[in-house]
């Protein structure tokens, strides 16, 4: 009978740590709040100063650029070209750079009024101009592109 006792006294301290573990756990853990930080006027004051100084570089680097050469133009576009005989006879015969050559078309265009009224990009091509463009109407787009065939 003795061997029962002990296996009776066993199961109560059994039922006495679980009962133990199970309060263990319901225990709520504590919660630390966290404090906030509020911002000081003094370093506000302190930004606004940085950025005036930072001005006053952008200024002084602004007039560091100013100062290097002017930009070069492209030297294919400046290289003389002899003009066909049919754009000779509005621009001349002597060689001229590309630039030149539509300058000179322009003022041709402006002193014949043979831009169309309605649409400003339109050309309306005369008897000189349609040898050279091979159409009656041209846009000031497509103008540069014919008049491309016609220099060497």
């Amino acid at each position: 009978m003795a061997k029962k006792k002990k296996k009776a006294t066993k199961k109560k301290t059994a039922k006495r740590k679980t009962t133990k573990r199970k309060a263990a756990k319901k225990k709520p853990a504590k919660k630390k709040t966290a404090k906030k930080k509020t911002a000081k006027k003094k370093t506000a004051k302190k930004k606004t100063a940085k950025k005036k100084t930072t001005k006053k570089k952008a200024k002084a680097k602004k007039t560091k650029t100013k100062k290097k050469t002017k930009r070069k133009p492209n030297a294919a576009f400046m290289k003389p070209l002899t003009p066909s005989a049919d754009l000779a006879a509005v621009v001349g015969s002597t060689p001229l750079p590309r630039t030149q050559v539509v300058k000179k078309l322009w003022v041709y265009i402006k002193k014949n009024n043979l831009q169309d009224p309605k649409n400003k990009r339109n050309i309306k091509a005369d008897a000189t101009l349609k040898k050279v463009f091979g159409k009656g109407t041209v846009t000031m787009f497509e103008m540069t592109k014919l008049v491309s065939k016609h220099l060497k």
